[in-house]
């Protein structure tokens, strides 16, 4: 394989002029070149002069509407790879024709990046737990106390939404019964589990606790179908990572079929030795989120040959 440092300069197409079979040219990463996050045609229509058939195999880069996504696919045959394939069956699956029941396990930090796929969740799934610092927000929507914790306040009236929709839709919608506290978010801090209507005013949540495991653990294990994304608190560190932890491997024993999304819940996974138990990890956070959103990813809405 001949690595070269430039995308669209004449080194590039001599290179490509002297390939012999089996020889692969790996570009410069096109995110150098301005064109790329802009779409820019003229850099899209360079890129294309450079192959005769666009492969679209990158699925985590499917959600952006860039050069090498969209722009290239206008001036070629475009198709997308194996591995864009799979991901895009399988995520399709989920809101189509679920075994059920359907459980979603959502998780990290932020609400907002989670808004869309948790109401088209409601509309499909059977139950939805929720760990995570978005948890906070959601707990401070039901108007408890939560401390210190991470809480989005501009989130609120969609959480409050989302409450509301899962009881209209029937949805068992889980949250922590009690969580991990402590003063700071460090190895060394002094943790202690307390039930969520009692955190204290001065710590801040970071972990689900070991009640609210066992709970979710037993939806998990009726479950036929489950998706994960996002940690259940701070993994990173050892004294919160006992919810992501306990989650992964009830995900990884469960009898369901499980698909996990996202670079965090892909690295608990390794970090606990579970990857080889799940039965699909999704390679995009970002683009399996938005397709479970139901919304056409541009990077696969651009092939011209579905």
């Amino acid at each position: 394989m001949r690595q070269l440092h430039h995308t669209i300069a004449p080194c590039v197409t001599d290179a490509i002029e002297e390939m012999r079979p089996g020889d692969v040219i790996m570009l410069e990463n096109l995110r150098f070149n301005p064109g790329e996050k802009a779409n820019d045609s003229d850099f899209g229509k360079d890129l294309a002069e450079l192959g005769d058939i666009f492969v679209n195999d990158a699925f985590g880069a499917a959600h952006r509407a860039h050069a090498s996504t969209v722009g290239v696919a206008k001036y070629l045959p475009a198709v997308g790879g194996f591995l864009l394939e799979q991901e895009v069956t399988t995520l399709s699956r989920l809101l189509e024709n679920p075994a059920r029941p359907f459980i979603a396990i959502l998780g990290g930090s932020k609400v907002s990046d989670k808004v869309g796929v948790v109401n088209k969740f409601l509309d499909v799934v059977d139950g939805l737990l929720i760990g995570g610092g978005m948890c906070f927000t959601f707990l401070k929507a039901k108007g408890l106390q939560i401390g210190k914790s991470i809480c989005e306040d501009e989130e609120l009236d969609n959480a409050k939404k989302m409450l509301d929709k899962a009881e209209a839709n029937d949805v068992a919608l889980y949250l922590p019964s009690d969580v991990v506290v402590a003063k700071e978010c460090s190895t060394g801090s002094v943790v202690t589990v307390v039930d969520v209507e009692d955190i204290p005013a001065d710590e801040m949540g970071l972990d689900i606790g070991p009640v609210s495991v066992e709970i979710y653990e037993s939806v998990i294990a009726q479950a036929e179908t489950i998706f994960w994304n996002g940690p259940m608190g701070v993994f990173e560190l050892k004294p919160f990572e006992s919810g992501t932890r306990d989650i992964a491997t009830a995900i990884a024993k469960s009898k369901a079929t499980s698909i996990v999304g996202g670079g965090d819940s892909d690295a608990a996974l390794r970090k606990f030795g579970l990857e080889r138990d799940i039965s699909f990890i999704s390679t995009g956070g970002g683009a399996s989120m938005k397709m479970l959103e139901g919304v056409e990813l541009p990077g696969v809405g651009a092939l011209n040959d579905k």
